[in-house]
């Protein structure tokens, strides 16, 4: 057979190109195919099945994936990483897997402040129990769970609070509009900007971009943590459908019918220069949790046009600063749909357009929920560690820690 006298690195590549059910068939073919498709280090599984997973398009083959003796057991703990939630608790069957590997699931896959849900018993019992509370917190308005909802508040003088507030009355869109008229921003429309997005919930920040006229209002920190200092984006890559030219990687403003100030600043400040710079630039890829695709080099820029931290159109942000306070929350509805083919969004009106957590989605035939889970200190600095030389001052509760 000419397939099995290539090199077995070649092999696997040629079995990588394959969908599932072809490979596990390809894998009993012959001796010398089923030791490449079992080798963990050749594993042309990994290709084909990261396939399914970014893009949610599952076949048949996935759901009994575990019960195959050739297909090594990384490749599993991947599938219940990144998988959705429906799709592990009703569909596949679950991996025989030791409990360090249930607890690297746990730890890729959600975020560390919601340790304190595992309580006692096993890492699986933990996994499977949270990922209900995911799925059921996705499909209901019930917050029996989790009865209070905790966010991070970015002050412009440099402190950050972490709040609290009825689950079922929680709405960070009411909660900002608040801020903004305390700090006489109720003029500016907010923006909404998504961090980060892991397997089942988006990191959503809630600010105002401005040309302020003094620097008094300007806030260093929500800049520090959407735009680290030292990390760039690529080149903006313009798209063109049919006559109309759009960015891929859009903006989403919050209906709250601001304006912008006339007052032009066209130029950084002196002392914000300094501020805009960090003291050690050291950054490393975040691993737990795992970023969705669209994410995958966060912190750094992820190209492809999902990475959502850099707005549309650069252009219109020259000059322009974070001004007052920054709300950060996780939105939990939702995170693992795909987002529609941005080409056809621009064939329906915008009065049809409904925005779900920071992705803009058709209004037509799509039950959009808005959910949020906590969000407490222990995220922020896995998902933002150079925010802990940042934040002068971390209050537990309302207050500017005068």
């Amino acid at each position: 057979m000419f397939l099995e006298a290539l090199p077995v690195e070649l092999i696997a590549d040629i079995l990588a190109e394959l969908d599932l059910a072809s490979l596990i068939i390809c894998s009993h073919l012959s001796r010398r195919l089923r030791l490449v498709a079992s080798d963990p280090a050749l594993n042309p599984w990994r290709r084909p099945i990261l396939r399914n997973l970014e893009t949610h398009n599952y076949e048949p083959a996935l759901k009994h994936l575990s019960v195959r003796m050739t297909v090594p057991r990384h490749n599993l703990v991947d599938v219940l990483s990144i998988a959705r939630p429906s799709f592990l608790l009703f569909d596949a069957t679950l991996p025989n897997l030791t409990e360090d590997e249930w607890e690297e699931c746990f730890m890729r896959r959600f975020l560390p402040s919601w340790r304190k849900w595992k309580k006692e018993g096993s890492w699986r019992q933990g996994f499977m129990r949270m990922l209900y509370r995911i799925w059921h917190r996705s499909v209901t308005s019930c917050s029996k769970d989790e009865a209070w909802t905790k966010y991070i508040v970015f002050n412009r003088n440099g402190s950050a609070n972490e709040l609290q507030m009825s689950s079922r009355a929680f709405d960070p869109t009411i909660i900002f509009n608040e801020l903004k008229l305390q700090n006489d921003l109720i003029h500016l429309e907010t923006r909404r900007r998504v961090v980060l997005e892991l397997a089942d919930v988006r990191i959503v920040a809630y600010g105002v971009l401005s040309r302020p006229k003094t620097t008094l209002t300007i806030n260093p920190n929500a800049h520090m943590l959407l735009r680290p200092p030292g990390i760039e984006k690529g080149e903006a890559k313009r798209n063109t459908v049919g006559r109309r030219r759009y960015f891929s990687n859009a903006e989403e403003y919050i209906q709250d019918y601001g304006a912008y100030p006339l007052m032009t600043v066209t130029s950084v400040p002196l002392y914000l220069s300094q501020e805009y710079q960090m003291t050690t630039n050291t950054y490393t890829k975040l691993r737990h949790p795992t970023p969705s695709p669209s994410y995958a080099n966060y912190p750094f820029y992820t190209p492809g046009g999902g990475d959502r931290r850099w707005v549309s159109m650069p252009e219109t942000e020259e000059g322009m600063h974070w001004v007052g306070p920054l709300i950060v929350t996780s939105s939990a509805d939702t995170a693992w749909e795909p987002a529609p083919f941005e080409s056809s969004i621009f064939d329906i009106p915008h009065s049809m357009w409904e925005t779900v957590s920071g992705a803009v989605f058709c209004g037509v035939g799509y039950a959009g929920r808005q959910q949020f889970a906590s969000f407490a200190w222990n995220d922020l600095w896995t998902i933002a560690p150079w925010m802990d030389e940042r934040i002068t001052k971390r209050l537990d509760g309302p207050g500017l820690g005068n």
